[in-house]
């Protein structure tokens, strides 16, 4: 063989070995002349499944969507319109499309045992956030408000108002749920100290604005100007009792929890005498983020408590530009707001 020859087929080897280099680089390789491409990585899928699409909810989709598209998360959204057995539904549709884990807001405290032993049987972890199950040991972590504190000092901010005597009304959420349960106890704590406060009646209203106009409506037909003021376990039923008696051409103090946008106006206005802030963009965005944690295996708590501040005519102002007026830049920096308060502890911190 000629060295022209030789220096040709040194050439070719080292062209093919550059040619499988850049093969490889590009995510391809072959094997018995055929092409494999290199598998990208998967994309996490975390399933959504909420009691329904109240104020509040709504609000903490905006804030689970800020947090999924960050991190490149897809999401699976339901709302089970109150229904246990569509939530029920929804939890077993999710746990068959193979998710990495499930957060849930459950409609009732005592509900899902099958679907949450399906869940963990399957190895899908299953996070309970703004509202838990009776079954902890099935659930891997939770994100929750202290509910408790929250009725207490919306009942204290009452007893306050009304100078410790008096007769109320008081609008619960959906009976059974564990924000109903929790935000009732606390109610009824602060009115063990005031035996001059009088409760007139107590009733569900399912957190729904209508609903409360409807309850509200009937007290007054009973009870009339013997309501001295209503207290309601969240803003959305608390907007519609003073719907009700706008109505009726009366004036009342009432006081609801969240700090949805229409309760902040209120508390503006001094339709509400105050509030409790339960950001829905953090909570939920805060759930989600947690999730991640599980799915990446990296150390995580079981519990999460998010303590609610009171919302005042004094403070008002600072609120409305987190929830309503600045909301757009606050949620781009939700994400690092939810890692920072993770680290420290303050779920609810939203400086």
């Amino acid at each position: 063989m000629s060295r022209k020859h030789v220096l040709l087929g040194i050439v070719a080897v080292f062209a093919a070995i550059a040619m499988g280099l850049a093969g490889c680089s590009s995510g391809t390789s072959t094997t018995g002349g055929g092409t494999t491409t290199t598998p990208t990585a998967k994309k996490v899928r975390v399933g959504v499944t909420v009691y329904n699409m109240s104020s509040f909810i709504t609000q903490g989709k905006e804030g689970i969507e800020a947090i999924a598209k960050a991190d490149g998360v897809e999401l699976l959204w339901n709302s089970a319109n109150n229904d246990v057995a569509t939530q029920a539904s929804q939890m077993e549709s999710l746990i068959n499309q193979k998710v990495d884990a499930i957060i849930i807001v459950p409609v009732q405290a005592q509900s899902l045992q099958p679907q949450l032993q399906a869940a963990k049987d399957a190895g899908i972890p299953v996070l309970a956030v703004n509202t838990t199950l009776s079954n902890e040991a099935l659930i891997t972590s939770a994100v929750l408000p202290d509910d408790v504190a929250a009725g207490a000092q919306e009942m204290q901010m009452m007893a306050d108002k009304l100078g410790g005597k008096g007769n109320i009304v008081i609008i619960q959420g959906p009976l059974g749920s564990s924000p109903e349960l929790d935000r009732t106890k606390g109610i009824m704590s602060v009115l063990a100290k005031y035996p001059n406060i009088k409760v007139l009646a107590k009733d569900t209203a399912n957190w729904a604005r209508e609903e409360a106009i409807n309850k509200v409506k009937n007290w007054i037909s009973s009870f009339g100007n013997k309501i001295d003021g209503i207290v309601s376990e969240n803003d959305d039923m608390g907007l519609g009792a003073v719907a009700a008696l706008k109505e009726a051409s009366m004036t009342k103090p009432v006081v609801g929890i969240d700090g949805i946008e229409d309760g902040l106006r209120a508390v503006k206005s001094g339709e509400f005498i105050g509030s409790s802030l339960q950001h829905g963009r953090v909570e939920l965005g805060t759930g989600l983020a947690v999730a991640e944690m599980v799915i990446k295996g990296e150390t995580f708590k079981k519990n999460y408590v998010y303590t609610m501040p009171p919302i005042t005519p004094a403070n008002v102002d600072q609120y409305i530009k987190n929830v309503v007026t600045e909301k757009d830049a606050f949620l781009a920096r939700l994400p690092e707001l939810v890692a920072k308060n993770i680290a420290s502890g303050d779920i609810a911190n939203e400086q």
